[in-house]
């Protein structure tokens, strides 16, 4: 079987399961703005941190769990979604609209770029956290079929509808938030 690992990740990975706190902090950092940016979109901005340190815990114990069969990252990914998941069932956490968001008139404006990503962000938590992970993963972070199955342990057969789905739930949200599709 070829080597999935980048020979830099590799070593960073022998050198952590041997202790080495420097590689420890090297492959922290290396990684620690994707698993933020997939743990704000699990669990939300405010219990991010939470996640992301549990995450690098479980890497940091586990790592002699990694078995090289795959991408570092997809093994990574696949735990901080566990964690994320479990984070939301232990502290009974959904989004849920602040009083600002609720009092805030409907807009006839056109939208700007920043209310854009607003109303982005607010239609990516609104997804079903199965089709939240699948496109950011796809769309973000560009994981293959295969990864995004191995991540969320599914068929990889299954990513395809998955994926469309969640690009029309995300569309069909968007547009009850007030967004015009352009053509």
């Amino acid at each position: 079987m070829e080597p999935v690992l980048e020979p830099e990740t590799r070593e960073l990975v022998q050198a952590c399961a041997a202790g080495d706190r420097s590689a420890q902090r090297a492959l922290y950092d290396r990684f620690v703005r994707r698993v933020h940016f997939l743990a704000s979109r699990m669990v939300g901005p405010n219990d991010a941190d939470d996640v992301v340190q549990n995450v690098f815990l479980q890497v940091f114990r586990r790592l002699d769990q990694f078995r090289q069969e795959s991408r570092f990252e997809t093994w990574l990914y696949r735990l901080a979604v566990n964690e994320a998941l479990q984070h939301r069932r232990r502290n009974h956490r959904w989004p849920m609209p602040t009083l600002v968001e609720e009092q805030a008139p409907p807009s006839t404006e056109p939208r700007t770029g920043l209310d854009e990503r607003e109303l982005l962000e607010r239609a990516l938590e609104a997804l079903p956290d199965d089709l939240r992970l699948l496109f950011v993963l796809r769309e973000v972070d560009d994981l293959s079929y295969r990864e995004l199955a191995e991540v969320a342990g599914i068929p990889e057969g299954t990513i395809a509808s998955r994926l469309h789905r969640a690009r029309q739930e995300l569309r069909d949200k968007l547009k009850s938030l007030g967004w015009e599709e352009r053509t």
